[in-house]
């Protein structure tokens, strides 16, 4: 908290500081109705732990907080949930904030290797990897986009040989943790639940451009409706993890609401487990070693070990205790007991944004410093209730054939503000200083109306890898993106970036005078102004990430070489260990995989509680 703090008051103006300090320690107070902080923590944290559980969940984000909730609901099975993170804090709740949040210490800080063919904007040539190292893991730092991505997407799970997969098997579970609040969505066959833990519903603020994006989408051709519904291809407002104004995390949607309920529940927090236990000759995971509360400790599991730490952490532990390739492995002097093909097949979705000027009021960092922002963002309006700026998002099939399935391989999104809208958009995304100067410092001397679009490629076929640097756990793992590997995302990136453009040319974007931003990237200049050429160079330069960073367990028989679960998310030939997380997507879904790691966690919560006979 201090350390966001520091980074707030040296990025933003000076006003910040009693800005922040009235939301922080007044209004905050006000909305949670005179909770404290501490009155708000979720179940049971703990200083002294048992020494064995029935299981042990090792990683407290999207899928874990889930997943030992659901676990916990038999009272005869005790449940451990290490985290190696701290609490969530007043400030992680409000929605503009989420950029704010990847500087502090609730992130890992994770970076990719250098490249020359992509993060080329970026310091060192390496991208910015965010990942949630806080209660409710990545959930607390995301932009809170909400897709449930396209039926096909799981047929396709199914159809790999994974049963129990396919989109009509997994629709109930959707509706299990949707508590949407999106008052026009579908209520056909694919209608949403309303009585889920996790909360969904449109921002109560848009500025103008989210306006201009959603008509001009809807005059060049796409029908305004509920994405997450029949039909995925169309334009809409954003859906986001938000309730009652303020972020819907996994840890506020699944732990908050079981403060003193619980007591077979127990929750350790800033614990790093360093290694599954598993016995190399009977194979069998008996427990985790971690690093707590300055010593190492050992803690048993009667039944399972499941590992929730994300498409990076999760790799790297099952490394680091013997699970993964065996070449790989004894490179770095670990003893194999399984060879799998651990931390391969890792894939994520990237947008190089494109700024655009325009005539009409954009969000810029004055909105929020003065007292209209705080009273607004009390009465549950205003821009501190803006979904980290993004407020509109539309899907195309750009491949004819798709469309013909209505399966989306581009997906566009608005963000009412731009790049340099304050310096901690831009420290996020670590672009280099002399690229920020040379294409957005203009915009920000002149105080200049701008906004984003990003062409987010949704069906990537690169694919990367996480590998261990050593086998000290405390060293972050080597992480190759191999972005842009196969040409065909190249590609479709152009592709997506001239259809997000030709969306100027409709009525709704010319009433704002909204046009590409003028100021060339130097290093692309000589390709010639917005041909293909250019601009497939301007997306190796301006490669960002959208965070969805899965496949690197990959779920398949033990038939595929390239499977490191079975469909019941078991670990192929190690007993009593699982994986539960968006490392077991097989490919990365057609939209924002936070909401399909829910629908993963309530999957695996099932199977699990029928293996140990519990119904």
């Amino acid at each position: 908290m201090q350390s966001l703090l520091f980074c707030l008051l040296h990025l933003g103006a000076a006003a910040a500081q009693s800005y922040l300090g009235n939301i922080l320690f007044d209004g905050i107070e006000l909305l949670r109705r005179g909770q404290s902080q501490m009155d708000l923590e979720a179940v049971d944290d703990r200083d002294q732990i048992l020494p064995e559980y029935d299981f042990i969940v090792v990683g407290a984000g999207t899928a874990g907080c889930a997943l030992a909730a659901r676990l916990s609901e038999n009272p005869d099975w005790q449940i451990l949930l290490i985290e190696a993170g701290g609490p969530e804090n007043y400030i992680m709740d409000m929605p503009i904030m989420a950029h704010y949040l990847q500087l502090g210490e609730m992130n890992w800080k994770y970076r990719t290797q250098p490249s020359n063919s992509y993060c080329l904007a970026m310091n060192n040539n390496r991208c910015n990897w965010p990942r949630g190292k806080v209660m409710g893991g990545s959930s607390v730092l995301n932009y809170m986009m909400y897709t449930r991505a396209n039926r096909h997407d799981y047929d396709r799970w199914k159809a790999l040989g994974n049963p129990g997969w396919g989109y009509d098997e997994l629709l109930p579970y959707f509706r299990k943790y949707e508590g949407s609040l999106i008052p026009d969505a579908d209520s056909g066959q694919a209608r949403h639940g309303r009585k889920g833990p996790v909360k969904i519903s449109y921002s109560a603020y848009h500025t103008p451009i989210a306006t201009a994006f959603v008509e001009a989408s809807q005059q060049a051709g796409l029908t305004r409706g509920d994405y997450n519904g029949v039909n995925q291809l169309g334009v809409s407002y954003l859906q986001a993890n938000i309730g009652n104004g303020t972020r819907c995390s996994s840890n506020r949607a699944y732990l908050y609401p079981l403060k003193g309920k619980r007591q077979n529940l127990h929750i350790k927090k800033k614990a790093l487990v360093t290694k599954v236990l598993i016995d190399p000759q009977t194979k069998a995971t008996y427990g985790i070693m971690m690093q707590a509360d300055g010593r190492m400790q050992k803690v048993l599991a009667r039944k399972e070990v499941i590992v929730s730490a994300g498409a990076i952490n999760t790799p790297q532990l099952l490394m680091l205790s013997g699970v993964g390739p065996a070449k790989h492995l004894r490179e770095v002097g670990i003893k194999p007991i399984a060879d799998l093909a651990v931390g391969f097949n890792l894939q994520d979705h990237v947008a190089p944004a494109l700024t655009f000027r325009c005539n009409a009021s954009t969000l810029k960092f004055n909105n929020f410093l003065n007292s209209d922002a705080v009273g607004s963002f009390l009465r549950g309006e205003g821009p501190l209730r803006s979904a980290g700026g993004v407020e509109a998002i539309s899907f195309y099939a750009l491949d004819a054939a798709e469309g013909a399935k209505g399966w989306a391989d581009m997906e566009l999104f608005v963000a009412g503000t731009s790049i340099h809208w304050n310096q901690a958009l831009r420290v996020a995304l670590g672009i280099r200083g002399d690229v920020y100067e040379s294409v957005f410092s203009e915009l920000e001397r002149s105080n200049a109306n701008a906004f984003m679009i990003f062409p987010m490629i949704l069906r990537a076929k690169s694919r990367g890898r996480i590998r261990l640097k050593s086998r000290n756990p405390l060293q972050h793992p080597l992480i190759d993106a191999n972005y842009f590997a196969h040409p065909y995302d190249l590609n479709i990136t152009v592709r997506g970036i001239k259809q997000a453009i030709s969306l100027l040319d409709q009525p709704a974007f010319r009433a704002i005078n909204a046009r590409v931003l003028e100021k060339q990237l130097p290093a692309c200049r000589r390709y010639g102004y917005q041909t293909d050429a250019y601009w497939s160079c301007y997306a190796r330069h301006f490669t960002f990430t959208i965070y969805h960073y899965s496949g690197t367990a990959k779920m398949g028989p033990r038939s595929d070489p390239s499977a490191v679960v079975d469909a019941r998310l078991r670990v192929h030939g190690i007993s009593n260990l699982r994986v539960v997380d968006a490392s077991i997507m097989p490919y990365l879904v057609a939209g924002h995989p936070n909401g399909p790691v829910y629908l993963i966690a309530e999957k695996a919560t099932d199977m699990i509680k029928e293996d140990h006979n519990y119904t």
